[in-house]
């Protein structure tokens, strides 16, 4: 059976020692080519054991808690199957050229959200709705590939549209249960499920395939299964609110990329809806959320021509850094914590913080070893 190219391919990326292999949830019709992309955690050590950040649990109740009560099989069930009847019409499948991928309807008005990486360099596109095989026209409102996010339009949208809810990602609590909706190998309309297994996650994306390489902060794991086709679509909580969109799956590089069972990353819906809300009304991004030094960097490299921090390249004058006294010629080797010996390195790291949050930075400048204590603030969109 013939397939089409299915976005949710992971493609191959460059390991790197800062924790687990994770892939890209984007996928070609021919195959699947595994993807490599690290993951770190903010405060955490290279190993690849890891516990994630836990946020407050007051405020959720308990994911298994109806299927504690008798009939709780049943109750469950029935939360399942009403979800799906809520969420699943606002789940959509999106072809570009030999290419599929998924998206969510955000609004009446024909505006869907998906992965950057789904719609890659195309402005114009082919959307499937999850009650229709009528094929619908829609063009490209704007992309923001730095947190692997885009928006189309319908240019015809039709009535009934159901726009998706979005939760709120402070209430994301580990242990919830969740639904996956999207289309994995083109079968459309597919829905799996788990769990949230970890929140607060950082993790670095593969350069290719329509990505930059973007490294994105407080994004959501999950044991739901996301498959080649899944990139763009919605992980779901019982509440039928999408708390995130599904985008990377996990490989095992010690197997040549087959995949990890289990693990895979949503990003978070904070970060989905102040992203597209930019998009729609501007076209483009002014304010990503994203903490920022202020600062244009490279990697550093010692004697050996081995990495050893972030040298700054330029410190922009009353920025976060150069209020603090960092200048060119600084090279970065800690922020708070964590230990920076790349460009990479304080990228990730950074993605984990949020902009007006104190940190303290160790660089060295000199050959001496210093330490500043700047204001994060937040990273300039073109």
């Amino acid at each position: 059976m013939s397939r089409k190219k299915e976005h949710a391919r992971p493609l191959p990326a460059r390991p790197r020692p800062t924790g687990p292999k994770a892939a890209r949830g984007r996928w070609p019709a021919a195959g699947v080519v595994a993807v490599l992309t690290a993951l770190a955690l903010a405060g955490c050590s290279s190993s690849s054991s890891s516990s994630a950040p836990v946020a407050d649990s007051s405020s959720a109740k308990p994911a298994s808690s109806e299927a504690s009560q008798p009939g709780g099989g049943d109750q469950l069930q029935s939360a399942y199957q009403k979800v799906i009847a809520d969420v699943l019409p606002s789940v959509v499948q999106i072809t570009t050229g030999d290419s599929l991928g998924s998206g969510i309807v955000y609004d009446d008005k024909g505006d869907i959200v998906t992965n950057a990486h789904v719609v890659g360099t195309a402005t114009t596109f082919t959307v499937t709705l999850a009650n229709s095989t009528k094929s619908l026209d829609a063009t490209l409102v704007g992309s923001y590939p730095d947190s692997d996010l885009a928006v189309i339009k319908l240019s015809s949208p039709p009535s009934g549209l159901k726009p998706a809810s979005f939760g709120d990602s402070a209430k994301v609590q580990l242990g919830q249960i969740t639904l996956a909706m999207g289309s994995p190998l083109g079968l459309s309309s597919s829905v799996t499920q788990g769990i949230v297994s970890a929140i607060g996650r950082t993790v670095s994306e593969p350069r290719g395939g329509g990505s930059p390489g973007a490294t994105i902060g407080n994004m959501v794991q999950t044991s739901a299964a996301i498959n080649p086709g899944n990139s763009g679509g919605a992980l779901v909580n019982l509440d039928s609110q999408v708390i995130g969109i599904n985008t990377l799956a996990a490989t095992e590089p010690q197997t040549n990329g087959a995949a990890a069972p289990g693990i895979g990353f949503a990003i978070p819906a904070s970060t989905i809806t102040n992203i597209t809300d930019q998009l729609i009304k501007q076209g483009k991004v002014t304010n990503s959320g994203r903490a920022a030094l202020g600062i244009t960097a490279r990697t550093s490299f010692n004697q050996q021509f081995q990495p050893s921090g972030a040298v700054i390249v330029a410190a922009t004058a009353g920025g976060p850094a150069a209020t603090a006294g960092l200048q060119a010629g600084d090279v970065i080797t800690k922020l708070g914590d964590v230990t920076v010996d790349s460009l990479n390195a304080l990228t990730t790291a950074l993605a984990s913080l949020t902009p007006g949050s104190k940190v303290t930075v160790t660089y060295t400048r000199d050959g001496s070893s210093k330490t500043a204590d700047v204001t994060l603030g937040t990273l300039q969109a073109a």
